[in-house]
């Protein structure tokens, strides 16, 4: 069955929400320049709110390793979602880091599990070459940064490995999207979305649309 995230949270109300529908993951931007960002103390504040059955996602672009090691190893988010110019290399360090077992000065151990997420703006098929070969653990396929526009989804008929599928998704085209396509997860943000805040009934909707497959 394909699995859900929805991305940007941002209210406790959101949390109400996904709380009742369950998706398999949330989403939690840390980007400064996003309308959907939110502070370490403010995900902290609704990652404690949220069910442990939803793993939380941090999302970030060209951050300092040391700032996405922080909320991972402090367990606020369990997988990073790198949308920016991050390298082989800072992925590699990244997962190498994560291993790394250690103490916070207040003497609790550090969370050292956590898996990555790269995300990749398709727009042909070099990039889904691209995208396949990450050493990511997981890789996700977007149109851009949140602009709510899907792309030519043709492109992704090659590709081998699971990927999660964004861009421009909403409850209205999501069964058409995994009846073409058949992704290993499908993420929303704006598609659930009503005058720029998350839509209850808008992520029912999508919930339940993708759960009929």
């Amino acid at each position: 069955m394909t699995k859900i995230k929805i991305c940007g949270l941002r209210r406790p109300e959101d949390i109400e929400a996904v709380n009742k529908y369950l998706p398999e993951y949330v989403g939690f931007v840390f980007y400064k320049k996003s309308k959907r960002y939110v502070t370490e103390e403010e995900a902290e504040k609704l990652c404690s709110m949220l069910l442990p059955s939803i793993e939380a996602v941090g999302v970030f672009v060209s951050e300092e390793i040391d700032i996405v090691l922080r909320l991972m190893r402090k367990g606020i988010i369990s997988i990073a979602q790198l949308h920016g110019d991050e390298s082989a290399e800072y992925i590699n360090k990244l997962k190498e880091e994560l291993k790394r077992p250690g103490i916070f000065p207040d003497g609790k151990p550090f969370h050292t599990e956590g898996k990555i997420i790269k995300a990749f703006i398709v727009r042909d098929e070099s990039d889904v070459k691209k995208a396949e070969k990450s050493s990511a653990d997981f890789i996700l396929l977007d149109k851009g940064m949140g602009d709510g526009e899907t792309f030519e989804w043709h492109l992704l008929r090659e590709l081998k490995r699971p990927y999660f599928l964004a861009g421009g998704l909403n409850p209205e085209n999501v069964s058409k999207a995994i009846e073409k396509l058949q992704p290993y997860a499908v993420d929303v943000s704006s598609g659930v979305e009503t005058d720029g805040f998350k839509d209850a009934e808008k992520i029912r909707a999508f919930i339940d649309n993708v759960r009929k497959h």
